[in-house]
């Protein structure tokens, strides 16, 4: 059953910190997974919460850092010595470790490090913080197991066994050569069903798929996803196996690839939260509400040109927010799906191809919507048979610029090396909505003759 926090729960933690009865407080708490504790943490105030945090076993209060929101884990970091920081990273695995020692100060990050009893996984910390975060060696693990493959099935347990002692879960079993180049990896079921004096060699799995270093991290979810892999060893450039990726650093990739992407669509710029600033949030938004205005601007320009139409044939702007409105989606479902194709890599045919369909699709719905458009029109609101031809004409004109506008920015964006997200935003429904406007008009005045 999914935890619940409860006021009840919350009144007796403040009630346990404020007469200081640490027992009761771990007591009460130790049962629960970290996540939960994180999750009571962040409900209480900063000064609770380091008090909880000071009373709990390093063991378990290194597994709560990693699931504290940005604020308070900057908090309770800062009420921390080096030594006490040090005692945490202990317990954590390189990659989750370098994390946290990132968001450190320059000169603390020295002092916490020099604090690390054990040197090699202090060095390990260290080689982790030279990578850019957004790369595979920003992510790994420098924890893995791996034989040489010049060692037998009996030699490669025992060196398994005295390498697990520190890996939290042991996904699969990497060979290597005497340079520690990667090789392929050794499938465990072949591992106990040979005989103890064969050698790796001969039974290892030569094919396997592997990432590099600087690999992007989307570019690493992507394998992963593509081919359904629990970890991925890392290379360095001269093909030595440096470390491995597991899947919950790449959900963790993938979820915060998807916060970006639903915020660029929804016109946001930066990545900020609700509990944030208002002038952080003002920076996020406000470009792209300028945008949207200086779009309006245009929009209102584009009606002045047709005046006269106002006069002659004034129930058309009746439908000027429908044809706007039908562009914008249109706009935004085609870049949507073009968005999708190119972050999962799933586009293909040419460009030819792929714009012959896009008119075929667009043509088949802009029809159907017209059809409803005309009788509705004519039988609801008894506009005229002509003013009728002129709006169904142009929404079909409409659908079928959208639909393409919506799929070739998003390609054009990327070609550019710009994130197609930002085409499933307000751009692209601020410059439908003005060629929407432009197309019918011009069809209008085309047709009547105003």
């Amino acid at each position: 059953m999914e935890f619940k926090i409860s006021k009840d729960l919350i009144h007796e933690l403040e009630q346990l910190i404020q007469s200081k009865n640490d027992h009761q407080l771990e007591v009460l708490l130790n049962d629960m997974h970290h996540a939960d504790i994180a999750e009571i943490l962040d409900e209480l105030d900063f000064d609770e919460a380091t008090y909880i945090f000071k009373v709990l076993d390093s063991e378990k209060t290194a597994e709560i850092l990693l699931e504290l929101e940005d604020d308070l884990r900057e908090n309770i970091l800062s009420r921390l010595s080096p030594k006490e920081i040090a005692e945490e990273l202990d317990e954590l695995e390189t990659n989750d470790a370098a994390d946290i020692i990132a968001e450190l100060s320059q000169s603390k990050k020295q002092e916490v490090i020099s604090e690390i009893q054990d040197v090699e996984h202090a060095k390990d910390i260290v080689d982790l913080l030279r990578y850019d975060e957004d790369s595979a060696g920003g992510l790994m693990h420098k924890e893995l197991v791996k034989v040489n493959e010049n060692w037998n099935i009996l030699t490669c347990v025992k060196q398994m066994r005295i390498q697990a002692e520190n890996i939290s879960r042991v996904h699969s079993i990497y060979v290597v050569d005497d340079e520690e180049r990667l090789k392929g990896r050794l499938s465990l079921k072949d591992l106990l069903t040979t005989s103890t004096k064969t050698p790796i060699s001969e039974i290892y799995i030569r094919k396997l798929n592997w990432v590099q270093v600087d690999t992007e991290d989307v570019e690493v979810a992507r394998i992963m996803q593509k081919y359904d892999l629990e970890a991925i060893p890392v290379v360095d450039e001269l093909g030595r196996l440096v470390g491995r990726i597991t899947i919950d650093d790449i959900v963790d990739v993938i979820k915060d690839e998807a916060d970006k992407d639903y915020q660029l669509a929804a016109g946001i710029s930066q990545d900020v939260e609700a509990d944030d600033s208002i002038l952080e949030l003002t920076k996020a938004r406000l470009p792209w509400l300028v945008l949207a205005l200086l779009g309006g601007f245009i929009t209102v320009k584009v009606l002045g040109l047709f005046e006269g139409a106002m006069a002659e044939h004034g129930n058309l702007f009746f439908f000027t927010p429908l044809i706007a409105a039908m562009a914008g989606n249109v706009g935004v479902q085609s870049s949507a799906i073009i968005v999708q194709g190119l972050a999962n890599d799933t586009l293909s045919g040419s460009l030819f191809n792929r714009l012959i369909k896009e008119i075929s699709l667009s043509l088949f719905n802009g029809v159907i919507l017209a059809t409803i458009l005309f009788i509705g029109s004519y039988f609801l609101l008894g506009v005229e048979p002509i003013i009728g031809v002129v709006i169904t004409s142009a929404l079909v004109s409409v659908i079928i610029i959208a639909s393409l506008i919506g799929t070739f920015i998003p390609l054009l964006l990327d070609k550019f090396g710009i994130d197609p997200a930002l085409a499933t935003g307000p751009f692209i429904t601020t410059s439908n909505d003005i060629c929407g406007i432009l197309i019918y008009f011009s069809i209008a005045k085309l047709i009547l003759g105003f």
